[in-house]
């Protein structure tokens, strides 16, 4: 379990394919703390780490992985949001994430809102995902509220703090980022389409 909390941003330094799989290695500030078979998130999608050399760890994306996040279009020199998962007993500052990528979606605008930006995204409608105005999202790993709720778009505000901490500010439009629906409000919604 995650909380969308962005701990730290990290690069990718080398992609190795390997049949279905990709092997990804990232360079970060927290290598030295983390062991093989640790749970990290890496733009919201949990996966294990399996190798550590130095200041650089090595995680495998299976193909399902790959078909339904961003992670198949990164490049060496690509920013990723880390997460390491949620230890028992700390504080929930963001909401309860699961660390599993429901979808993708595309950045369709960013304004800039005089110190914030807003960021709008849409997301195909037929794998039957919602949001709901002030409810939560999460956004390459980033916990966030929901404004401007749509059928399929959605906005989220971005402060300066969050801008500057996460790859939020690489974003342009077109960029494609993996979405985490509320976990809550996927239940509701499965309740709501089989009453």
């Amino acid at each position: 379990m995650f909380t969308g909390i962005i701990e730290s941003l990290a690069t990718v330094t080398h992609l190795e394919k390997e049949q279905d799989n990709l092997h990804i290695s990232i360079k970060s500030d927290i290598t030295g703390e983390l062991k093989i078979d640790q749970s990290v998130a890496h733009n919201g999608v949990c996966l294990t780490v399996v190798k550590i050399e130095g200041d650089e760890y090595t995680v495998t994306a299976i193909q399902e992985t790959l078909a339904k996040t961003n992670l198949n279009t990164l490049k060496v020199g690509d920013e990723v949001n880390l997460e390491r998962a949620m230890k028992l007993g700390d504080r929930l500052d963001g909401h309860i994430v699961q660390g599993h990528v429901d979808q993708t979606a595309i950045c369709t605008n960013i304004e800039n809102a005089d110190g914030s930006w807003y960021f709008s995204f849409e997301y195909d409608s037929n794998l039957n995902n919602i949001t709901i105005e002030k409810g939560s999202i999460t956004v390459n790993g980033t916990s966030l509220t929901v404004i401007n709720s749509g059928k399929n778009t959605f906005s989220v505000a971005i402060i300066p703090y969050t801008y500057e901490h996460t790859n939020f500010k690489t974003f342009e439009k077109g960029t494609e980022v993996n979405l985490e629906f509320d976990v809550l409000g996927k239940y509701v919604a499965k309740l709501m389409r089989n009453a």
